[in-house]
């Protein structure tokens, strides 16, 4: 037995010897599968280039907003973490800082995946680990000598990981080069696929949505204007998008509404927008309408249709000005589904082969709207806990939410949604030992036979991700 938590065998199993025990043998029938990634934000050119990682700070602390908000709540100043470029400190100096808070990150998922970066990935020893705030430059060094050695790349990084399949997230007139000379290249072992990612060219609310909307429609729209030119640009980017391996268009909307309008009425809503004059309920209509039309292109096309809708985006205004967005304060507010999802579900929720993956912020809608919709209609399945949620308790309340109700056959299979690389397999090992955890207290409880449950988590982690997202 070992004194590290990150090294325990039995971290996040049940306590109960008995059920540990169960939750121990389910863990060995899928510890050694590989890492299936279908949504994430880990940028394709690192593994195109082999990219050297910076510095640890860069790496590990100023891009990574669930942990610099923590930090930030304490106190202390985003420059000081050396969030959105900014060069106040120096990197060790912001390790420093980093490495002071470390203690605030005890009991959270931040810390638990740090931790296991720290002792698996970089090799710092677990006393080092434990008081971090007493080893500052130690452990900034352990981990830079790491960072420079030839072998730390992110392609071998890949390999040890186990990746087989990992999903970047894109903008829609993204030329995707990257990932064309990842394909080509016959010595990478694993996939990497583009996201067809078109909210700043839906949301009207966006700064830039007007000058996004003119590109597209200049570079894509085959010379078609207006309404029907942006439409058609949209179905071929989606196509450009197909041809280089992408399996999914993801949507960060406000909330989860879709509307169908009519012809006339969404060719006079986008003429209004582009003029400039569109209040924030036409802004809200547009945005459901597109929503629909995506369905309706994933329904032609194949693209699975992701929503991640529930997040109060920026919602500090001094920080967003001074640092940008993804700086720590996009905060969770409550949704609804059942009526937001209705139009939409109406035409498309039986059309064979339409796959749409609903996620939430909101654990309220987990039991009563989420489970029930992914429990009636073929095409709708229950995203895994995201963000706020991708931790372990978590995770154990959604599968608890959900099951009894939709069963094990309506998951997505997890989603890490990261851009910290470094910390993939930590947490796809927590969502095995979580749904490990799960199952054995099912077989402990007489509930479901050891040999189903057995059954049930092979599937879980990964036949279906391979089946939701088309893999």
């Amino acid at each position: 037995m070992t004194d590290s938590i990150a090294a325990h065998p039995d971290r996040l199993l049940p306590a109960d010897p008995g059920t540990r025990r169960i939750a121990r043998e389910l863990l060995a029938e899928v510890e050694g599968l590989p890492i299936l990634s279908p949504h994430g934000h880990v940028p394709a050119d690192w593994i195109a280039e082999d990219t050297p990682f910076p510095d640890p700070t860069a790496l590990l602390v100023s891009p990574d907003h669930y942990v610099t908000r923590l930090v930030h709540a304490s106190g202390r100043s985003l420059a000081e973490l050396r969030v959105g470029g900014t060069d106040d400190v120096d990197s060790r100096t912001a390790w420093r800082t980093f490495a002071e808070a470390w203690p605030l990150f005890d009991g959270t998922a931040s810390g638990y995946w740090l931790r296991s970066e720290f002792e698996h990935v970089f090799g710092l020893p677990s006393a080092v680990v434990d008081r971090l705030q007493d080893h500052a430059d130690a452990s900034y060094d352990a981990i830079a000598a790491k960072l420079a050695e030839p072998g730390f790349r992110p392609r071998q990084l890949f390999r040890d990981f186990g990746i087989e399949v990992l999903a970047t997230t894109d903008d829609p007139l993204d030329s995707l080069e990257p990932h064309a000379l990842i394909a080509k290249d016959e010595s990478f072992p694993g996939r990497v696929l583009p996201t067809f990612r078109p909210d700043a060219y839906l949301n009207v609310a966006h700064p830039a949505w007007a000058q996004n909307v003119d590109r597209l429609t200049a570079e894509a729209a085959d010379g078609a204007a207006g309404y029907t030119g942006y439409l058609r640009a949209l179905e071929n980017r989606r196509r450009h998008f197909i041809e280089h391996g992408a399996v999914s268009a993801d949507h960060g909307v406000r909330t989860p509404l879709t509307l169908k309008l009519g012809r006339a009425e969404a060719e006079a809503l986008f003429e209004k927008a582009r003029r400039g004059e569109a209040t924030a309920k036409d802004r809200d209509v547009f945005e459901a309408h597109m929503m629909y039309e995506m369905a309706r292109m994933s329904v032609e096309d194949g693209l699975v249709m992701t929503v991640h809708p529930g997040s109060s985006r920026n919602h500090h205004g001094p920080t967003f000005e001074r640092f940008g967005a993804d700086t720590g304060h996009d905060i969770p507010f409550g949704i609804g589904y059942t009526e937001a999802v209705k139009p939409l579900l109406q035409d498309f929720g039986t059309a064979e082969g339409f796959h749409l993956v609903l996620f939430t912020l909101d654990e309220t809608v987990f039991s009563r709207e989420l489970a029930p919709l992914a429990g009636f209609y073929p095409s709708v399945y229950l995203g895994a806990p995201w963000w706020f949620l991708d931790a372990p308790d978590a995770m154990l309340r959604f599968r608890s939410a959900v099951t009894e109700t939709a069963g094990f056959s309506r998951s997505s299979g997890f989603i890490d949604d990261t851009r910290a690389f470094c910390s993939i397999p930590a947490r796809h090992d927590t969502a095995r030992r979580v749904e490990a955890s799960f199952l054995a207290r099912l077989v402990a409880e007489h509930r479901i036979t050891e040999a189903r449950a057995h059954e049930i988590i092979v599937d879980l982690i990964d036949a279906a991700p391979r089946r939701v997202f088309k893999l």
